[in-house]
């Protein structure tokens, strides 16, 4: 397994919940149904995921 150190975790946060922000702001910008707004709410969510999981490995330390 990888180890990464504290601050690079702390930089990865900060770029997802940056790309995080910037989706959302774009989300309503298309239309529901299209398959951009689909892929859009799946990438969204992926990266809380991994917003989530990186946070819990932080607390860890």
């Amino acid at each position: 397994m990888n180890h990464y150190s504290e601050e690079e975790l702390k930089e990865a946060i900060r770029s997802i919940e940056s790309t995080i922000s910037k989706c959302e702001k774009v989300l309503p910008k298309l239309r529901q149904g299209t398959s951009q707004h689909t892929l859009l709410i799946r990438r969204i969510k992926a990266f809380q995921i991994a917003l989530s999981l990186l946070k819990e490995k932080l607390e860890w330390k």
